[in-house]
């Protein structure tokens, strides 16, 4: 200690060279790890090895997994077809569960685990896009990239899974339930956010693919932007746009875009305008199989798209008038905005989501009905009493009992209405996330109407 302190006083100045070089070197470590990766700053055309170590001595490697391809076999149970969940551009995907026994200080959480088909349309460029853009971003509407496998020839990447699959699926399968009014602005908003986020890193990040299979739902119907195999990072300083080769899904893809390569943020804000557009109407942005007018959504959508009384032309019949009317005049007229063909014009995604948020709000969705007929033979089965519990306990539903004077002259009326609650959408935006129950049938003899109005 004494010697130590003769030196400092004798040569001062190389002590405080010294801290300042170890204050420098935990400022540039510090700079490095709050700077993000970019897509350039690694070469995939490395070997699997150098890619790693690469990866692993960035920030990357803090927040990431690297898993084996064994521990991803043993997980998905060999990528057996029993577990297999979609396929998209980059490979199939299948569903496994990882807990701490397969890594020490993991959550247990099932994940979805997708393969790099090698035969495929994407390769290793795409996979690493994934990974540098997921493994440095958070955000609750970007789905979560737990982990990743670089084995060989094998790219792999281990995802949160995300229950209820995709937009698409959901929007347009003609066996899933039609989304109501208020499910389908909530996922419109949440999408919205992911991409502003997106924009507003620096540099910005543009997506590139937004369409609705890249949209996930999760059980409270959340969204997440998933598969960043396109994205990559936006223009910097006085630079309007980059300028690359023209990628993307046909019906989404922003027109300056493809006539030129020219890639800004607002190419993004462009493929969004499209799927608002698939909410609105329930149409895919490019369908074969409709007249050749209507095959393009925006080219037969976007005429209605500003007058408020055209716009009931174009809205999903599948919603049933079960819809803000206001609500969906201004979705309507901030679609036409996104769709400008002039970039400059087209709103910022920030614009777009305090646009849309304040919608969610609205008052002014009709009132749903819907008929149960009730026998009255003093004989009530298990079923009435449930539903009769159901209906006290619901303060927002209200009964009104009309009794039948002539079953012989009201008997085509009762069909008729019964008929029509049959064939109406039992999905309501009163219980924004719960199917209700079909209502029962019971004999026409000694009975009485009861019209149930939702609230």
């Amino acid at each position: 200690m004494v010697l130590k302190n003769i030196w400092r006083s004798v040569l001062p100045g190389c002590f405080k060279l010294n801290n300042k070089c170890e204050e420098t070197k935990k400022k540039d470590l510090k700079e490095s790890l709050s700077k993000r990766l970019s897509l350039s700053d690694i070469s995939y055309q490395s070997s699997s090895f150098s890619l790693i170590s690469d990866l692993s001595n960035s920030v990357i490697g803090l927040s990431l997994h690297i898993f084996t391809l064994a521990e991803l076999e043993l997980i998905t149970h060999n990528f057996c077809s029993s577990n297999f969940v979609g396929e998209g551009g980059f490979g199939p995907v299948y569903k496994g569960f990882i807990d701490d026994k397969l890594r020490p200080g993991l959550e247990a959480q099932p994940v979805a685990v997708k393969r790099l088909d090698l035969e495929g349309r994407q390769g290793c460029r795409e996979w690493l896009a994934e990974v540098i853009f997921l493994g440095q971003l958070t955000h609750p509407h970007l789905v979560k990239l737990i982990g990743y496998c670089c084995e060989d020839e094998h790219r792999l990447l281990v995802y949160e899974y995300i229950a209820r699959g995709n937009l698409d699926n959901q929007l347009f399968s003609k066996y899933s339930v039609s989304l109501p009014w208020l499910t389908r602005l909530k996922i419109a908003v949440d999408a919205a956010k992911g991409l502003a986020f997106l924009h507003c890193q620096e540099p910005p990040i543009i997506y590139r693919d937004f369409k609705a299979s890249n949209i996930l739902l999760d059980s409270d119907y959340s969204a997440k932007v998933s598969d960043f195999g396109l994205a990559m990072d936006g223009p910097q300083g006085v630079d309007a746009h980059v300028t690359t080769s023209v990628m993307g899904t046909e019906g989404y893809a922003a027109p300056e875009y493809i006539t030129t390569g020219h890639l800004s943020t607002k190419s993004d804000v462009f493929c969004y305008g499209v799927v608002l557009l698939e909410i609105l109407t329930g149409r895919r942005a490019i369908d074969k199989s409709r007249p050749s007018r209507e095959k393009r959504l925006t080219d037969w959508a976007k005429p209605f798209l500003r007058d408020p009384k055209k716009l009931d032309r174009i809205m999903d019949p599948r919603l049933e008038g079960q819809y803000s009317k206001e609500g969906a005049k201004k979705a309507a007229a901030l679609a036409y905005q996104c769709l400008s063909h002039h970039s400059k014009s087209r709103p910022t995604m920030t614009h777009v989501v305090k646009t849309l948020e304040p919608l969610l709000d609205l008052k002014d969705i009709p009132v749903d009905f819907f008929v149960y007929t009730v026998s009255t033979d003093g004989e009530r089965s298990q079923n009435d009493k449930d539903l009769s519990m159901r209906m006290q306990e619901d303060g927002a539903k209200t009964c009104k009992i009309v009794k039948k004077s002539s079953m012989k002259k009201e008997g085509h009326r009762a069909r008729r209405l019964t008929k029509s609650s049959k064939s109406r959408a039992v999905y309501s935006d009163t219980a924004l996330y719960t199917t209700h129950r079909n209502a029962y049938e019971l004999p026409l003899h000694q009975e009485k109407e009861i019209t149930v109005r939702e609230g």
